[in-house]
């Protein structure tokens, strides 16, 4: 399988070619091991919480990942979730930097529900340049590169073009904390969205595949407090490269470590969202 444009042929140039292959390739290789991983007895602990969990396999596709690149790309940085997790810093310079998510949708994995995927995003002079996201149970490959198009499986996506609300289907995650006032707030945004008449809210535990299913126009919005970096990183560029748009919940443009995001295939969609919903605060990923 191979990253590819409407004829069959992946589409070549650019000055990242052989960062963005590496990482096509790479997340094939995490794929076929987090599927067949998906049907074995796994070794499950928590972090943040009870609800926030890693397998042995999120560590062992992470550094599957990163040892390969840091061999191939010494000089480049990178920013990976249990690397995050053990402590190390979420920075994003101006230097060429990998954004690495092993496993999206772990709670998925564990429990063998198959919405599960890797994702590969990469970015320079702090600006998003290509994304790669693996649906490993479907064997779907999307990938967005800036200027390129984003696609599936060789199939070009584009967004829903929705922009009233009351024909809306919108997509959410719950997110890791389960306090009661923080669930109060989830679940107020989405009572507010349903009042303001969306066909419906659907929570399907991958963010990154949530943010594509937005790209091919099967959703028409999402939104969430408590996303990470690496959770967004590659699905923007995928979203944006469908004629899509990612920003801040505020309705100012997407930071990348805010840990909150609003996408819609539309600009006033988008809006419509980000105006409806009340702030959860989880924090910035670079103050951790």
């Amino acid at each position: 399988m191979k990253a590819s444009g409407e004829d069959g042929k992946a589409p070549a140039g650019g000055p990242w070619e052989e960062c963005f292959e590496a990482a096509v390739q790479l997340a094939l290789r995490a794929g076929q091991i987090i599927r067949k991983a998906l049907s074995e007895e796994k070794r499950v602990s928590t972090k943040t919480s009870a609800a926030d969990l890693v397998t042995e396999t999120d560590h062992v596709v992470e550094a599957l990942i990163l040892q390969e690149l840091q061999t191939r790309f010494p000089s480049h940085r990178f920013i990976a979730e249990e690397a995050a997790a053990a402590g190390a810093k979420c920075v994003l310079t101006p230097s060429p930097t990998w954004i690495v998510d092993p496993i999206d949708g772990t709670c998925n994995f564990v429990h063998r529900f198959p919405t599960v995927a890797v994702s590969i995003g990469f970015a320079v002079n702090q600006e998003l340049e290509f994304g790669v996201i693996y649906h490993c149970t479907e064997e779907r490959l999307y990938t967005g590169r800036r200027g390129q198009g984003a696609f599936c499986n060789g199939q070009r996506l584009r967004v829903s073009r929705e922009t009233d609300l009351s024909k809306a289907l919108v997509l959410t995650e719950i997110g890791p904390r389960r306090d009661p006032a923080t669930l109060k707030l989830f679940l107020s945004n989405m009572e507010r969205l349903l009042h303001a008449g969306a066909h419906g809210v659907r929570v399907i535990g991958s963010s990154t595949l949530a943010l594509c299913h937005l790209a091919a126009g099967t959703a028409d919005a999402y939104y969430q407090f408590g996303l990470h970096c690496w959770d967004l990183a590659a699905a923007t560029v995928i979203i944006r490269e469908a004629g899509g748009v990612v920003m801040d919940t505020s309705g100012g443009p997407l930071d990348l470590m805010s840990c909150r995001v609003v996408a819609a295939g539309t600009r006033e969609m988008a809006v419509l969202i980000a105006q409806a919903l009340q702030t959860i605060n989880y924090g910035r990923d670079d103050e951790r």
